[in-house]
């Protein structure tokens, strides 16, 4: 007998075999792959994805563990723990074989916070180009989370990422800090370092926090719950992308630097008649103290020697703008960047530059607040080995004004979806210890900082079920301008919280930055102060060292005697000292009544002793209790800072 399939029969019949083919495929996570630290010294788990009932084989380093996939198709194996070593080949056989290559077995670290732990090597390389020319370095391993957030789920994979290694193609990806951090653990213990970095710039604490810790925080959770409907999400991004849609058009539309009746602004020929002078590049100015948002243009003519200047490469340094900028040379695009942030370092393409007269022009989009220029940043046009200062003597023209945009939702920062998305998947994954660099974004309301990094940490441990896992994190460094007299900080209060976490939660540590920031900038460049002090703290919490010093001087009592107060501490290291050399500054005293006046200091032994003629009665004292403590300079004979406090002194 003889049968006939029509195709659609054919068809269906086949998608049938092929669906089921893929089903019965064994997956792996994404952090089980090539080029992957396992930790050392703990039982070695390995899991993934099958088929109901299948089984799967994983061969290790010349031990094999089976298994079959439960109801839900998951599956795990584990091998005994192993000393630091690599790399091993991993074999892991179901339906479908997966080898795994350059796999090593070592201390793995996971890294969390906001934007200052997520910057990357590629922004720090003017401070650290030497990182940039070094050997490879397989032995220090990097996975980057991608970005996602979930209110609903508990995700138990990450949405994408691989491990890459420290070598000229992939370090300008890394975390600096992180970067920083392994490097010196892998020059101290010799061993392999993973880094997993789960950080989104701007995200507030409560975004990492578990679901079971967040419930200490009622408005934080009832949030979280709000956001599990997805049509609300839909709702808010939607409305976000048209409003600042409609801002970017109207800016377009309106821009005269753009308008049909004339050559464009960037053009070469455009007269400077009517535009104002900027003597140097800073802030705009204010019309009745209130900032005109929208584009601006800016001009400015330079004058090149050299013959041959078209031949040779070129690097136009343009410091940060608020906001935006699109930047042209003689006409040409060279560089363009979306938002305030990150420094513009714009390549001038070969035959842009030419002897004689050159023009440099920038459109910058100010979205709200005062635009314009931060000072103190590089501002010039580097030519083969000629630098060319472009900090002075501009023309400026407003191109259009506009309302200010109003601000997004960033539904991703919202309480617990980063944690669900980014975070769980991680702690699927055995590791030494977390470090956090994280608090900016919580300097709005500092008081429930310590809380909420208990809450924090407590969920970290719970999830990786040990009591005694090692959290570093980084005590928020110098930002804004200095104040000349004792001043009310929110940041000093968020430093404190901070401070009290490493006083009262065991398996802890604080890296002190209020010598690491800088004053125009929140995210400052000295990203190595910041992993080597990291890494200090790994050596007593994670590994057990002593002798030190693994900190600077921490504040041990204080007392009153006859007038003055008397302040021990505790220094790790060989003494008080002063960073600058001179007397001990940055201490401010008040008495009952409040109101803090700088105090007269100097040091005796392992004291600080403290008066004012200000404050005959003297009750509290703060070090260092300012957005931008650039007085404090009390460190150990080693330089490591001591960490702003504040004290009521009985």
């Amino acid at each position: 007998m003889i049968v006939t399939y029509n195709r659609s029969f054919l068809f269906i019949a086949l998608m049938v075999m092929l669906t089921g083919a893929l089903q019965a495929k064994v997956r792996l996570p994404h952090l089980i792959s090539d080029g992957m630290v396992l930790q050392r010294d703990q039982p070695i788990r390995m899991w993934g994805w099958a088929d109901a009932g299948e089984k799967v084989t994983v061969h290790f380093d010349g031990n094999t563990q089976e298994t079959k996939a439960n109801k839900e198709g998951e599956w795990e194996v584990f091998f005994p723990s192993m000393k630091a070593g690599g790399p091993y080949t991993v074999e892991v056989n179901g339906e479908n074989l997966i080898v795994l290559k350059e796999v090593y077995v070592g201390d793995v670290w996971a890294c969390s916070g906001q934007s200052n732990m997520e910057l990357t090597m590629a922004r720090v390389q003017p401070m650290f180009p030497e990182e940039f020319d070094q050997e490879a370095r397989p032995a220090i391993r990097y996975f980057d989370v991608p970005d996602a957030y979930d209110f609903s789920h508990v995700q138990t994979d990450t949405r994408g990422g691989e491990w890459i290694q420290v070598d000229k193609e992939h370090i300008s990806q890394f975390s600096a800090v992180a970067y920083f951090f392994a490097k010196r653990l892998n020059e101290k213990y010799d061993v392999p370092i993973g880094l997993i970095n789960a950080s989104v710039g701007g995200s507030p604490i409560q975004s990492w926090i578990s679901k079971e810790e967040l419930k200490r925080f009622p408005e934080d959770f009832a949030e979280a719950e709000k956001f599990r409907n997805p049509d609300l999400i839909k709702q808010i991004e939607k409305q976000d992308r048209e409003r600042i849609s409609t801002w970017q058009r109207t800016v377009w539309q309106k821009d005269k630097g753009y308008a049909q009746s004339a050559a464009p602004w960037h053009s070469l020929n455009v007269q400077k008649e009517g535009w104002e002078k900027m003597e140097r590049l800073t802030l705009l100015p204010l019309t009745d103290d209130r900032a005109v948002n929208g584009v601006y243009w800016f001009r400015k003519e330079i004058e090149l020697y050299d013959p041959d200047v078209s031949k040779l490469p070129a690097k136009l340094l343009m410091g940060t703008m608020i906001d935006s900028d699109s930047t042209y040379v003689n006409g040409q695009l060279v560089g363009t960047t979306g938002y305030r942030y990150p420094p513009r370092r714009y390549k001038v393409p070969l035959g842009v530059l030419r002897q004689g007269k050159n023009v440099l022009t920038m459109r910058l989009i100010n979205e709200r607040g005062q635009g314009g220029f931060v000072e103190e940043k590089p501002y010039q046009l580097e030519v083969g080995d000629e630098v060319i200062d472009l900090k002075r003597d501009w023309h400026y023209q407003l191109g259009a004004a506009m309302p200010a945009l109003p601000g997004q939702t960033f539904v991703r920062w919202k309480p617990l979806g980063l944690y669900q998305a980014m975070m769980a998947p991680v702690q699927e994954f055995p590791v030494k210890g977390v470090i956090w660099y994280q608090g900016e974004s919580n300097t709005g309301n500092p008081s429930i900082y310590a809380e909420q990094m208990k809450a924090l940490i407590i969920g970290l441990r719970n999830a990786w079920e040990r009591e005694d896992l090692p959290f570093l994190y980084v005590q928020l460094p110098n930002f804004m301008e200095a104040s000349e007299s004792p001043q009310e900080s929110n940041w000093a209060v968020l430093r404190e919280k901070q401070r009290m976490v490493a006083m009262e939660v065991p398996h802890t540590g604080m890296a002190v930055a209020i010598d690491a920031g800088e004053a125009n900038d929140i995210h400052p460049l000295d990203k190595k102060t910041i992993g080597d002090r990291l890494a200090l703290q790994a050596f007593a919490v994670a590994y057990g060292e002593e002798g030190g010093p693994f900190s600077g001087p921490s504040l041990k009592s204080a007392q009153i005697k006859e007038g003055v107060i008397e302040l021990a501490f505790e220094t790790e290291g060989s003494g008080l000292a002063v960073a600058d050399g001179r007397i001990p500054q940055g201490f401010a005293l008040a008495g009952e009544g409040g109101g803090f006046h700088w105090a007269e200091a100097r040091i005796e032994g392992e004291k600080v002793i403290l008066s004012s003629p200000m404050v005959k009665r003297p009750k509290t004292v703060r070090y260092a209790w300012a957005d931008n403590p650039a007085k404090a300079n009390l460190v150990n004979a080693e330089g490591l800072p001591a960490s702003p406090f504040e004290i009521s002194v009985e």
